[in-house]
């Protein structure tokens, strides 16, 4: 499940992007589209795009993934996730989750339903025969958690660091650490002006071998950055730009559109 990881990592640094908003803006069906870049050591590997549809108090939220042609001939890879739910008290709640990706002549998907932010049934496939040393998820790990997709989306007036979310992808749960560390300036199709730049880090909670060097790494790792800035009409705060220092090098997402 290596590519499902990097997949899930690449999309919840950019599910941000997504529309979040106050629910009296949510009285008319309402549609918004972002797309960003994902690059690494400046030669692009990869472009993202989602889809946001709410109607009343429930959305549709839909992303996909695309390998470039560089990252093609290494491994081309295709992915999908979706959310889907009701908002309630300024957040979104997933009913559904899913994510489903392909690399090479491998399909892998995870998913699971929720109720009011407690998780009721979860589905990996292909079924995975778990290890003596797997850390199972407790049921515990399992309420008042979010989906990859809202992990990184905050209501308008609320900052998005310093802050704690709880994440639960199917899987694996594990917590996002945000610090402030100061403000940038930042430019794209849709916005223009300062961003909030919060430094990540991710601890792992469940879910996971626990002898997994890419989970051990991730757990160490330094240097994760990711900007927030308020949507141009609805004010709510979301990722325009993201770096993750890698093994092999940096890599970098960037909203190329930015909710218009």
């Amino acid at each position: 499940m290596k590519n499902y990881r990097l997949l899930s990592m690449a999309m919840l640094v950019s599910a941000g992007l997504v529309t979040f908003s106050q629910p009296a803006a949510f009285a008319e069906s309402k549609a918004d589209r972002t797309d960003y870049s994902v690059s690494l050591l400046g030669l692009p590997i990869a472009s993202l795009s989602f889809r946001t549809r709410v109607d009343g108090s429930n959305y549709t939220i839909s992303g996909s993934l695309k390998t470039s042609f560089i990252a093609e001939i290494l491994e081309p890879t295709r992915g999908t996730i979706t959310s889907k739910g009701r908002i309630t008290r300024d957040q979104f709640r997933a009913d559904s989750f899913e994510v489903k990706y392909s690399t090479g002549r491998k399909n892998a998907r995870a998913a699971y339903t929720a109720r009011n932010g407690n998780v009721r049934s979860a589905t990996i496939e292909p079924k995975k025969n778990l290890p003596k040393n797997w850390i199972h998820v407790p049921a515990s790990h399992k309420r008042s958690v979010v989906d990859p997709l809202a992990s990184l989306v905050f209501p308008k007036g609320e900052k998005p660091c310093p802050q704690t979310v709880g994440v639960f992808d199917g899987e694996s749960r594990f917590d996002l650490k945000l610090s402030p560390i100061g403000k940038r300036q930042f430019s794209t199709d849709g916005f223009s002006g300062e961003a909030l730049a919060c430094s990540v880090r991710f601890v792992p909670k469940s879910g996971y071998r626990k002898d997994n060097s890419s989970i051990d790494y991730v757990r160490k790792l330094k240097g994760i950055e990711v900007w927030f800035a308020p949507h141009p009409e609805d004010g709510y705060m979301a990722p325009v730009y993201a770096k993750i220092p890698t093994k092999v090098g940096r890599v970098v997402v960037s909203a190329s559109r930015f909710g218009s």
